[in-house]
């Protein structure tokens, strides 16, 4: 929410997909401020890449961030990104972005996708990062948007905040 919380969570079996039940999670979030907020926004894992989410958020007017997977196609899209820089490595990390418009063959129709594709000291192969976004922004801010879902995510299980130890 606005203050960095988790919303709404559901504690499940280990053997069940974290995605399981995602409506009966995300509905009454979305009904809770139905009328109570300007503008409502989702930041969500991998495990929430999937059209029906995009279409219930779209429906509902929220703006969202959801990271995909990896995939050939996307990887294609960013090529350009992935040959390593030339000259001689830097000492510090070298933070790439590309924005561009794809559809899935799940999806009803093509979407946003911006992509992070960072070179660090000593390492062979870039990470690399996508997600889909009805965000209105430049994919450096859309990607700043989505990382700020770590703060939701590092409580412990007392429900503190973890300190920066930890």
């Amino acid at each position: 929410n606005q203050f960095g919380d988790v919303e709404r969570c559901a504690l499940r079996p280990g053997n069940v997909h974290s995605a399981d039940g995602w409506r009966a999670v995300l509905e009454p979030v979305i009904a809770r401020y139905r009328g109570v907020v300007k503008h409502l926004y989702f930041r969500g894992d991998a495990a929430f890449a999937n059209p029906e989410v995009y279409e219930l958020l779209e429906a509902a007017g929220a703006s969202y961030a959801i990271r995909l997977p990896a995939n050939q196609v996307l990887q294609d899209k960013i090529g350009y990104l992935l040959k390593r820089p030339v000259g001689r490595p830097p000492h510090e990390v070298r933070r790439y972005y590309a924005s561009f418009r794809y559809q899935a063959q799940s999806w009803n129709k093509p979407r946003h996708v911006v992509a992070k594709v960072e070179w660090h000291p000593g390492e062979l192969y870039p990470r690399v990062g996508f997600i889909v976004t009805n965000l209105a922004r430049p994919a450096e801010r859309a990607i700043a948007f989505y990382n700020q879902r770590r703060t939701a995510e590092a409580v412990d299980q007392r429900g503190q905040g973890r300190d920066s130890s930890g």
